[in-house]
């Protein structure tokens, strides 16, 4: 999405601890996608230890060690990988919940990156309606564990929760000078 949610959380991450893991959801399905996460390992450098986890979240935090920083990248793409092995919505939401509470029961600092998909339009397949209906359903139970909640548009952060709304500036965000090239 490019919005700058990542950044943002491995931001947020690398303030809240020294201890700090990046959870990869991410397969390397071709040569662009290995390309990517390549990338994107380089960027984070030796600050995150990745754990590789498409489908596996539990198992990811239990490797983290108690009180660490935790950046999950990204939900959304575990969702669509859960669904995508013929999982239900219900064994899929409840693998998440026991996730989620596990990394609560290790006193992990979770920083969760998920995309939004429930402002467009009404997919026209059922199973593109399908994970959206479960993307949302698991955004609304993550959000009723979670101390905050940013909304990423534009390379802006909006913090939604705790009240009160607030317009949030990244410090990787892009001067007027970056952005024009």
């Amino acid at each position: 999405m490019r919005s700058g949610k990542s950044s943002f959380a491995l931001e947020l991450a690398q303030k809240a601890s020294p201890r700090r893991y990046f959870v990869a959801t991410a397969e390397a399905g071709d040569a662009e996608m290995a390309e990517r996460i390549a990338r994107h390992r380089r960027e984070r450098g030796a600050d995150f230890q990745t754990l590789e986890a498409p489908l596996a979240l539990g198992p990811a935090l239990e490797r983290c060690e108690p009180g660490a920083a935790v950046v999950i990248d990204c939900l959304t793409l575990w969702l669509s990988n859960q669904l995508l092995t013929g999982a239900d919505h219900e064994a899929i939401l409840e693998r998440l919940q026991q996730a989620i509470g596990l990394g609560l029961t290790r006193r992990l600092q979770l920083f969760v990156v998920a995309n939004e998909v429930g402002l467009g339009i009404v997919p026209d397949s059922a199973l593109a309606r399908s994970f959206r209906d479960l993307a949302g359903y698991a955004h609304q139970r993550l959000a009723a564990r979670a101390d905050s909640i940013y909304f990423a548009a534009l390379g802006v952060m909006l913090r939604l929760s705790p009240p009160p709304l607030a317009l949030v500036t990244p410090s990787h965000a892009p001067t007027a000078a970056t952005a024009e090239r």
